[in-house]
């Protein structure tokens, strides 16, 4: 019989992301209706191996073609291996891998084949969640504002906050949770601040073979170059208002700044790049938050959260200070925007991607009927 989903009940939803680190793939339940999480449940986390980490990489930047759609292999195969093991799940939220996104341009690009999945796992899928949202003049990005503000009703914020996701790029969520709906005009700004862990990685896979900067370590007996800072914020992108998004590699030459510094120095410069680029950002949010708190891979690193420390002038602290999981706060947002797409809801609007008027993407995939 075809699974259908509630209009009205809780659900337990599950998301999954794959990040534009491009280490693997986190999966975390959520319970809600859409608009209030009731609660938070079990999550986990499969690793790319170095093979499959190859593959992905080979396909950034790619719109097409055969490393396209090995990497799309990659991308649902270790989906199934994750999303297996939530068998009591009633919907799932699947965000594919992105290896483009210009879209202005070509549009954005994320693979994975939702409807594979459903079939496989035999629970209804909702994917494909950012081509609507480009289509009517949005830029598709970024899309966890409307589960950032639930979360800020959840831990009870009565004033301005800013979420800052620190993954390959950074992205920024001023959140007003004096507004009743994430809908309404003033309750979300949303917009990529600039590269965030992605030119560290990649300075660390081309010199030392090391995956990141474990830790900040090797950016911490660095020196920062500020010639080249200089020349990064000069950057075009920093001076446009928001909403804006980024690809991964839309600031690949940022390596090259620092192509003649040591390894140290090198670290330490791209790592206060991305903390210029979040300090730029602050300026466009409407009045200054009470707090910014960090999720994503990047507050793990103690050189990066000091220096945002030292640049900003309110309290920078990481997600779990208010009981959230920063590991799995993007995978909750997708389990979170696969119920509102299953309920009709909005998932983006016009102070969080620009798009001309409030829109639900997404594809919702169900197994055949049996």
């Amino acid at each position: 019989m075809r699974q259908q989903v509630s209009k009205t009940a809780m659900i337990r939803a599950v998301g999954a992301m794959s990040g534009t680190s491009l280490d693997g793939v986190d999966a975390a339940e959520v319970v809600t209706d859409g608009q209030r999480i009731a609660q938070f449940g079990r999550h986990d986390y499969r690793a790319y191996s170095a093979e499959e980490q190859s593959t992905l990489r080979a396909a950034l930047g790619k719109w097409n073609g055969a490393e396209v759609a090995a990497a799309g292999q990659v991308v649902d195969a270790a989906h199934l291996d994750i999303l297996a093991q939530f068998g009591d799940a009633d919907l799932l939220g699947f965000h594919g891998q992105t290896l483009a996104h210009a879209p202005r341009l070509q549009g954005t690009l994320q693979v994975g084949d939702g409807a594979k999945l459903a079939e496989a796992l035999q629970k209804p899928v909702v994917w494909d969640f950012r081509s609507d949202d480009v289509a009517m003049g949005g830029e598709g990005a970024p899309l966890a504002p409307f589960f950032h503000f639930a979360c800020a009703k959840y831990i009870d914020a009565r004033e301005p906050v800013c979420f800052l996701n620190l993954g390959g790029v950074g992205n920024l969520t001023y959140v007003d949770p004096r507004f009743d709906r994430p809908e309404d005009p003033g309750a979300l700004l949303a917009f990529d601040t600039g590269p965030a862990n992605a030119p560290v990685n990649d300075l660390m896979m081309e010199r030392l073979g090391l995956a990141m900067d474990q830790g900040g370590q090797i950016a911490m007996s660095g020196t920062v170059e500020n010639g080249a800072l200089e020349l990064f914020l000069a950057e075009p992108y920093f001076s446009r208002v928001p909403p804006k998004s980024l690809d991964r590699n839309d600031f690949a030459e940022m390596v090259g700044l620092v192509r003649e510094l040591s390894d140290a120095d090198a670290a330490a410069t791209l790592t206060a790049m991305c903390a210029a680029s979040v300090a730029e950002g602050m300026a466009h949010c409407p009045q200054a938050p009470r707090r910014i708190l960090v999720t994503g891979g990047g507050r793990h690193n103690p050189v990066l959260m000091e220096m945002l420390r030292v640049s900003l002038d309110c309290a920078v602290e990481p997600v779990e200070a208010v009981g959230l999981d920063g590991d799995m706060l993007e995978a909750q947002a997708f389990g979170f925007l696969a119920v509102r797409v299953a309920r009709g809801m909005a998932t983006s609007a016009p102070g969080t991607t620009g798009v001309s008027a409030c829109v639900g993407g997404g594809i919702v995939s169900r197994p055949s009927e049996i």
